[in-house]
């Protein structure tokens, strides 16, 4: 009985404590949201120097980064199961949003999926999840597998649209040079399944937009606006263009260089897929370009305006292939103002 009243006295010399502490609400009440007085830290202080203000108008959103999201695996020479990876800028927000994929250059040998970050930063900003894709390159892979790494990028974010917050029916894709290329091969086959291989089979393959910066379309003129000396590389059996279509000759390529197999040349450019179904495009090269001659993208414009495919073309004064032209906000602006009259009306 004496334990009783002691524990019983315990307890209440407890509650007692808490009711001081508490300023004798008995339990702690959460405390109310506190006011900000900005200018607080400073009151007391003689000869005060005034703050200035800065109104913020809130127009760009939280951008976060999703990287190396596997989007196929894929065979490479001795390999069953070669990861591909994507990273992909994700804006917050409550609602699905337009999707566009990113397509490197890299001369048909490289495809680094970090390079374009400010063309995919503005993108982004502008209210689109980009995604940056890595594909396989020659000489280990030949034409068509790259394209079909492509299609595959693309269905994967539609099969995973929820996930990442995509509406999968406004998909665009931009690329520059072999990425520029690969853009236009995945626009002119859009609607169709000619490429669409591996996995996520369930959904399509087709952009609704795209956009190709000095990229390809005749690998058998690549040096057309060259000179002569520039014109004899290009068909010779070491350029990376005769790599894409023919393959190595030590691991059971052809031999020669693009024209050695003309037909397979051919088929490798997106003049030869052009049909109704094709997406539209804006093509812009720069006047500079020592590297993909500029008349390649007028070939492809002036056969998509031949089949009606809404299609325009700009030539960028002073740009080279690549560079510091194509980060500028004129340019960035045409980009984004054609994304969004395909993808956001």
């Amino acid at each position: 009985m004496k334990g009783k009243k002691k524990w019983m006295s315990r307890m209440f010399s407890l509650a007692l404590l808490g009711c001081l502490m508490t300023g004798g609400q008995g339990f702690a009440a959460p405390a109310p949201a506190a006011k900000v007085n900005v200018d607080s830290s400073t009151a007391n202080l003689p000869n005060k120097v005034q703050s200035e203000r800065l109104k913020v108008d809130v127009k760009t959103p939280l951008i976060n980064e999703i990287s190396n999201v596997v989007y196929e695996q894929v065979p490479m020479r001795g390999y069953p199961n070669v990861a591909m990876k994507m990273d992909i800028l994700q804006p917050k927000s409550e609602k699905k949003l337009p999707a566009i994929v990113f397509v490197t250059g890299g001369g048909f040998i490289n495809a680094n999926k970090d390079n374009g970050l400010q063309l995919r930063m503005h993108l982004a900003e502008s209210g689109y999840v980009v995604s940056s894709i890595e594909y396989r390159v020659a000489p280990t892979a030949r034409f068509p597998e790259p394209l079909e790494d492509v299609k595959a990028s693309i269905r994967y974010l539609k099969a995973n649209a929820d996930k990442f917050g995509i509406d999968p029916d406004r998909v665009g894709i931009v690329g520059g040079s072999a990425g520029g290329y690969l853009t236009a091969m995945a626009g002119t086959t859009s609607g169709t399944k000619t490429f669409d291989k591996g996995e996520n089979l369930g959904v399509d393959s087709s952009v609704k937009a795209a956009v190709d910066l000095y990229g390809l379309s005749d690998l058998t003129r690549i040096g057309d606006d060259y000179d002569e000396n520039v014109r004899k590389a290009h068909a010779s059996a070491g350029a990376t263009e005769a790599l894409w279509v023919n393959g190595s000759p030590v691991f059971g390529g052809k031999d020669g260089g693009i024209l050695a197999n003309r037909e397979a040349a051919e088929k490798a450019n997106p003049i030869h897929y052009i049909t109704k179904n094709s997406a539209p495009m804006l093509l812009m090269h720069g006047t500079a370009d020592t590297v993909v001659s500029p008349s390649q993208t007028d070939l492809l414009f002036q056969a998509l305006q031949k089949e009606g495919i809404p299609s325009k073309r700009y030539l960028v004064e002073g740009a080279a292939h690549g560079g510091i032209y194509w980060n500028q906000q004129e340019v960035l602006d045409i980009i984004t103002d054609f994304f969004d009259g395909y993808l956001k009306k």
